[in-house]
């Protein structure tokens, strides 16, 4: 240990080192020149209403030179109607800006993916153990979350998770959010609506190829609890029913939670940057990126469980069909194992 380290001096006595301080000098100017582009760029890049005459209005103009609209910008339209700039959802073929970065983050993945895993080998490299890790540790956390039902679905888990995670962290770039061509996709409500529609649809394919239609929309309407009686099939058609209206909630939650943490997170960092230019943005910066790996994590894992729940079968089939368990002092007897067995 550094502690134990000893210094030899002329006259052939050894004495304990002292330890190395680490000194604040270098975070403290990194701070300060941070500081001095903000201001630079302040003044370079004046923001809207910085007139020659001083027009400018602090804090108002500044947090709004940081802020980005609802909608994004259209990059390409792809029909002459006109364009409602202040609807959150729309109808309006075009590529956006977040259309656009999302191709780009999309190239920029295959890309990577492709160059570390061209050529696999037995006794992997850097880039090879880095992919085989984070699949790895991906494939044993939904394993261990929903059993070895989520083995199938795991490509689907990571493949949300790592494309939502970089879409979030693009937003954090130096020129994405500040240009008009580049936009964090995340933060658009129609590429987290498509998000959640895409999901929507995966679990209830697989709820209908695992179980079949009848199957399937037996866990919703539940016919067969009119054998137990009028009551119980009644109660189970309005449970049943309440569980269906529930299914169409689940792309409109996924979604709205999505943009709304990192929309809202877009806001805050920009009112906080108008205010305050430069050192308490940075610290945000930094849970910005923390709180965009949880809400990837929570999108993709809501994911892999609502999936996991749609291939399983109505409960009251799964008790009908629950082995009976024989009691300890009978397991040898053959007339009980017959009984048993007709049951």
């Amino acid at each position: 240990m550094a502690n134990d380290q000893k210094v030899e001096t002329d006259a052939g006595d050894s004495l304990p080192a002292r330890p190395a301080r680490r000194s604040l000098r270098p975070i403290l100017l990194l701070a300060l020149a941070i500081l001095a582009i903000d201001v630079a760029a302040f003044i370079a890049f004046p923001p809207p209403g910085a007139t020659a005459d001083g027009g400018f209005s602090y804090p108002a103009d500044a947090i709004r030179k940081n802020l980005e609209p609802v909608a994004p910008h259209v990059v390409l339209p792809l029909t002459d109607a006109q364009h409602d700039t202040g609807a959150l959802v729309t109808w309006y073929p075009s590529i956006s800006s977040t259309i656009l970065t999302s191709w780009i983050v999309i190239a920029i993945l295959l890309a990577v993916i492709i160059a570390l895993t061209r050529r696999p080998k037995l006794m992997p490299g850097k880039g090879q153990n880095a992919v085989e890790t984070i699949y790895g540790g991906l494939y044993s956390f939904a394993e261990g979350i929903g059993g070895p039902a989520a083995v199938r679905y795991v490509p689907l888990f990571a493949s949300l998770f790592v494309y939502i995670l970089f879409c979030n962290w693009s937003g954090l770039m130096p020129l994405v959010g500040k240009v008009e061509l580049l936009r964090a996709p995340t933060s658009d409500v129609n590429i987290t609506v498509g998000l959640a529609i895409v999901s929507f649809a995966v679990f209830h394919f697989e709820g209908v190829r695992v179980l079949g239609v009848r199957g399937y929309l037996g866990k919703f309407f539940p016919l067969g609890e009119f054998r137990r009686g009028i009551g119980a099939g009644a109660i189970g058609l309005f449970v049943g029913a309440i569980e269906f209206l529930l299914e169409f909630i689940k792309p409109l939650t996924l979604s709205m939670r999505l943009f709304g943490n990192i929309y809202g997170g877009e806001v805050a960092l920009g009112v906080i940057t108008g205010l305050l230019i430069a050192v308490v943005p940075i610290a945000i910066y930094g849970l910005e990126f923390i709180l965009n790996l949880v809400q990837a994590l929570i999108f993709s894992l809501l994911t892999l469980m609502f999936t996991l729940l749609a291939i399983e079968g109505p409960h009251h089939q799964e008790e009908d069909h629950a082995p009976v368990a024989a009691p300890a002092h009978a397991t040898g007897d053959p007339a009980f194992a017959a009984e048993a067995a007709r049951a």
